[in-house]
């Protein structure tokens, strides 16, 4: 199947979300320590030495880094929210449901529905996964993607990972792949809970089978390039901040555009991989690789473009171009910006200790949005 590039003007930002607000980490009351969580700001990962071998991070097989300076041009038109509109109130409904995924696993999700959908159009899909010790509600807030999508008519959607035990809600992780804590460690299959998720949404709302996207921060980064990987026949695009590829036998059926969003002072998970500065100790897989894995997959070119923003100069964009199906692969890396969901503040005091300051001259939400709007599949 090909991807439509719609009218593009912008470049594209991955995403989703931050533990409450993005949290690397955290420890117990007996200071046993919890796996901290990749997608709220704070990536989780298994520790000690009972972890299973499935969990330890070995090297990757991807695309060789290039050798050749890219070429670079300096651009005014570059606009990384083209084509989304400002975020408004979001007055649409939400609600929240337990049900029972295939692998027989009790899962949480809630959802927001705009009151902007006209009636008899499908709506573009947006499955918004929290990082690593986050929630569904916590990522709600912290992303702003239900004021976004009042504005711009698109349905989200943002389940719940596992928890690290079924009385201490919110501590929950994706599994990724090499990352993130007691997900990863029991080999949940988060991938199907998806599918099963995207089944139900389809049974129940008019979604554009087309224009299904993911979204995620950290962990919950992580779990998106997973979904690019292994459900790429339902996912059409992924926006992402602070992640990495969790697998080593990526094989997507069809051509997924990505929009990867890094900051270059984050240590929490560092864009070149290596240990994080969070509790758990994580030591993670580069984000500049991720980024280039799929691009080989999607049959880019084999150098990007990069164009330096002038109302922006924190940001340089690398564009992969000429990918199969019409596919874009896209890197924004932002100087001076940490971990913390860029543009929007915390979900609480607590979160904010725990990342930091957003960096507040970007939007990764919006970017995001404006990059997956471009893209539809035929």
């Amino acid at each position: 199947m090909r991807i439509r590039s719609l009218p593009r003007a912008g470049l594209v930002v991955a995403l989703s979300l931050c533990l409450l607000g993005g949290v690397l980490g955290c420890t117990r009351a007996d200071d046993e320590r919890v796996d901290p969580p990749s997608g709220s700001g704070a990536p989780s990962a298994s520790t000690g030495a009972s972890s299973s071998s499935s969990m330890s991070p070995a090297p990757m097989t991807t695309a060789p880094m290039a050798t050749a300076p890219p070429s670079t041009t300096a651009s005014a038109e570059l606009d990384p929210y083209a084509t989304a509109e400002p975020a408004t109130s979001a007055v649409g409904k939400v609600s929240e449901e337990w049900l029972e995924a295939p692998d027989g696993r009790r899962r949480h999700f809630r959802l927001y529905v705009p009151t902007a959908l006209r009636v008899g159009e499908a709506a573009p899909l947006l499955i918004a996964l929290h990082g690593g010790l986050g929630t569904s509600e916590q990522f709600a807030v912290n992303s702003g993607f239900d004021e976004l999508a009042e504005a711009n008519g698109f349905i989200v959607v943002y389940p719940d990972g596992i928890r690290a035990a079924p009385d201490r809600p919110g501590l929950q992780t994706w599994n990724g792949g090499y990352c993130c804590g007691p997900a990863a460690r029991q080999d949940v299959d988060d991938v199907g809970y998806v599918r099963f998720l995207i089944d139900l949404l389809e049974e129940r709302l008019n979604v554009d089978a087309a224009r299904i996207f993911a979204a995620g921060h950290s962990n919950g980064a992580i779990m998106a390039y997973r979904l690019a990987c292994e459900l790429s026949d339902r996912i059409v695009a992924i926006g992402v901040q602070a992640g990495s590829l969790g697998i080593d036998d990526c094989r997507p059926k069809e051509s997924v555009s990505v929009l990867h969003i890094h900051g270059l002072a984050d240590t929490n998970h560092p864009i070149d991989g290596g240990v994080g500065t969070g509790v758990s100790g994580v030591d993670f897989r580069s984000g500049r690789v991720a980024v280039r894995t799929l691009a080989e997959l999607d049959g880019c070119d084999g150098e990007p473009l990069v164009d330096l923003v002038e109302s922006k100069p924190d940001l340089e964009v690398s564009t992969w171009s000429n990918c199969a199906s019409g596919a874009v692969v896209r890197l924004i890396t932002v100087e001076g910006a940490s971990h913390a969901w860029m543009g929007h503040r915390a979900a609480s005091e607590g979160a904010a200790a725990l990342v930091g300051e957003p960096y507040e001259d970007f939007d990764s939400s919006r970017a995001i949005w404006s990059f997956l709007n471009q893209h539809a599949r035929d």
